[in-house]
């Protein structure tokens, strides 16, 4: 047996809500839409990680959602311009990431990261 994906799993009433903050300012892919459930993702090959914390790092609170993107200041200048409230960073950490957090239009706090190359 091989685990071949993970799936987060965020409950709503209005799945509609999710279409600005993923689609529209991180670019996912609309990927399947059952009317009670959509899906985003993108169409090529992601790692499978699932992440216990007892905190966000630097003293943080745990993010529901980490997502890598190449670009950290051009998500931040999205997210901002988009209206989501930004609740810490952007900062470098010591561990070699640049980030910041923002809430999702569900309350999520999202670590929006890239990893220093």
């Amino acid at each position: 047996m091989k685990v071949k994906r993970i799936v987060a799993n965020i409950n709503t009433k209005d799945i509609t809500a999710a279409k600005c903050f993923y689609q529209d300012v991180l670019g996912l892919d609309l990927m399947m839409d059952h009317g009670w459930i959509r899906t985003y993702g993108l169409n090529e090959e992601m790692g499978i990680q699932i992440s216990f914390a007892s905190q966000g790092g630097s003293e943080t609170s745990t993010p529901d959602l980490s997502i890598e993107v190449d670009d950290v200041d051009a998500a931040l200048e999205e997210m901002k311009r988009a209206g989501f409230p930004i609740e810490y960073g952007p900062v470098n950490e010591p561990w070699g990431v640049r980030r910041f957090y923002v809430r999702d239009p569900f309350g999520k706090l999202i670590n929006i990261l890239a990893h220093d190359h």
